[in-house]
């Protein structure tokens, strides 16, 4: 019989990149990369490939990795999941930190361990546990065009390498060979890897050996890219991860990027699915035929009696958050590098609201900026609170951002200047300083019970907004979506939108309460 998978791309919307999927039984489980965003390495479950619900964070604790100093684009990079005799394994790398690293679980919903650091390598280190019992690093080394894998024994428990790492891939003679992956399939070891960067030129390649330090047999052309389909809607396909479901069919997760416009797309790099057909012991997936598309329809063979239709969820219209004190906020709330203190967010301070508390940290220092927010998932989309706030120290400043990175976000708020109380719509944009889009004084309206907020975006810009009724909204400023679309060059994030606030230099900051957080797709 037959089972058929009828599905969107991307199964995971929004900033998602770098995924690595395993299957254990029935389970299906799958990571992606958070870079300086805290916690960590979101994780995810699903019973059928294309439904996912995040069931926790592998990096939940600052005893694991402390991301504070790690500018933009830093931190947390390609985490790969990997399951043995019983226990959970992450490896990544936290990029001007410590290293690679690996953590450990018995339930991939938490807890983890605290990281067991292993010795040698660039970016991006897999592992494989091979039948024989020996267990393998395949890891980045070098740059760009001297980029190529190195590999070696190392013991599990602790991390120490058992032997010397070797040149094992060299790839197509591209840019960035990273994201290796070591598989055994049929007695075959394959070694696969991205090329070309994580731009216009990404694609995902392979080779085959009898032996798993190679030499590898290069397939002549990559088994995904769409870097000869300009006008294909899904763009900078790479970065794969092969698994078999349990009626042994194959699969490959992928990332891909949407394009909006010449910086790409604020959604940034998301999670993509499709299948694998096995051609003269190869595995295919789509080399510029353009068989990956935004709705799929894939019937495979199935083990079942009768035939089974699997279908995506509905993603949901409108995500609202309700604040209250005896709930916890939910897995896809995040935080700029590091959880603030609790008297700097919190539930209980005012009940059914979050209340901030700033430090001397704005949006555009970095640090422990105190910023909760949640990745955009649509480029059509509007977020809208409602935000209590009475600063008294001028520089004191809360509000709503879609931020990009310290170097790029639109923010809307309330500021304290020349003793004054302000709605203040910025700009920050390529490390420039701060842009002042607009100003009006709400000394007239500052102590009404609040005022409300919005962002809202199409595929060509932002606006930012604001009510005292929350009927008629005046538009303060409004500014292109390329001025925080990531260059795939440069940043590797995408756009997350949220809540914050910030007080002076001298640490003076009032508490802004938000109630209600509605994130809508348009």
């Amino acid at each position: 019989m037959t089972k058929t998978l009828h599905y969107r791309n991307p199964v995971l919307s929004g900033f998602y990149p770098d995924p690595s999927a395993i299957r254990v039984g029935e389970d299906y489980y799958l990571v992606t990369s958070t870079f300086e965003y805290f916690p960590g390495v979101p994780i995810f479950h699903s019973k059928d490939l294309v439904n996912w619900k995040q069931i926790g964070h592998v990096l939940h604790s600052e005893s694991q990795v402390q991301l504070l100093n790690r500018k933009s684009s830093q931190g947390i990079y390609a985490p790969v999941l990997r399951y043995h005799d019983g226990l959970f394994y992450m490896i990544t790398t936290d990029v001007y930190g410590i290293g690679n690293f690996f953590v450990t679980a018995t339930d991939p919903a938490g807890p983890w361990s605290d990281p067991i650091l292993i010795p040698h390598g660039g970016i991006d280190p897999s592992l494989f546990f091979d039948d024989d019992g020996k267990v393998y690093v395949s890891v980045q080394s070098g740059f760009a065009e001297t980029s190529h894998v190195i590999q070696y024994e190392i013991n599990p428990k602790t991390g120490e390498a058992l032997t010397e790492p070797v040149v094992v891939f060299e790839g197509d003679e591209g840019p960035w060979v990273e994201g290796p992956h070591l598989y055994k399939i049929n007695g075959v070891y394959y070694m696969m890897t991205a090329s070309g960067g994580t731009g216009p030129e990404h694609r995902e390649i392979i080779g085959r050996s009898d032996n798993p330090y190679g030499p590898f047999e290069l397939l002549e052309h990559p088994i995904l890219t769409h870097n000869g389909l300009k006008d294909h809607p899904i763009q900078y396909t790479g970065h794969a991860e092969l698994i078999d479901d349990t009626d042994g069919n194959w699969w490959v997760m992928f990332l891909g990027v949407r394009l909006r416009n010449e910086q790409g797309s604020v959604l940034g790099r998301e999670t993509f699915l499709a299948p694998v057909t096995w051609v003269d012991g190869w595995p295919m997936v789509d080399n510029n035929e353009g068989h990956v598309g935004l709705q799929m329809q894939v019937t495979v063979p199935s083990s079942s009696t009768s035939e089974q239709i699997i279908k995506q969820q509905e993603e949901p219209k409108q995500l609202i958050t309700a604040f209250s004190s005896e709930a916890p906020l939910s897995l896809d709330w995040i935080y700029s590098r590091v959880l603030p203190a609790a008297d700097a967010v919190s539930l209980s301070a005012h009940e059914g609201y979050l209340t901030l508390v700033g430090n001397a940290n704005t949006l555009h220092d970095g640090q422990n900026t105190v910023y909760v927010c949640r990745r955009q998932l649509h480029h059509a989309m509007r977020v809208e609170t409602t935000l209590a706030y009475e600063p008294v120290q001028d520089g004191e400043e809360a509000g709503i951002a879609a931020r990009l990175s310290d170097n790029n976000y639109f923010a809307i708020g309330l500021v304290q200047q020349n003793g004054k109380l302000s709605v203040q719509a910025t700009l920050m944009r390529n490390a420039g300083a701060e842009h002042t889009l607009a100003t009006i004084d709400a000394t007239a309206f500052s102590g009404n019970g609040g005022i409300k907020l919005a962002i809202q975006a199409t595929e060509e810009e932002y606006s930012l907004s604001y009510s005292l009724d929350g009927e008629s909204w005046i538009q303060l400023a409004a500014a292109p979506a390329s001025d925080i679309s990531p260059n795939s060059g440069t940043t590797f994030t995408g756009v997350t939108v949220g809540m914050y606030a910030h007080g002076t230099k001298e640490q003076a900051s009032a508490p802004a309460r938000f109630a209600v957080f509605k994130y809508e797709a348009l």
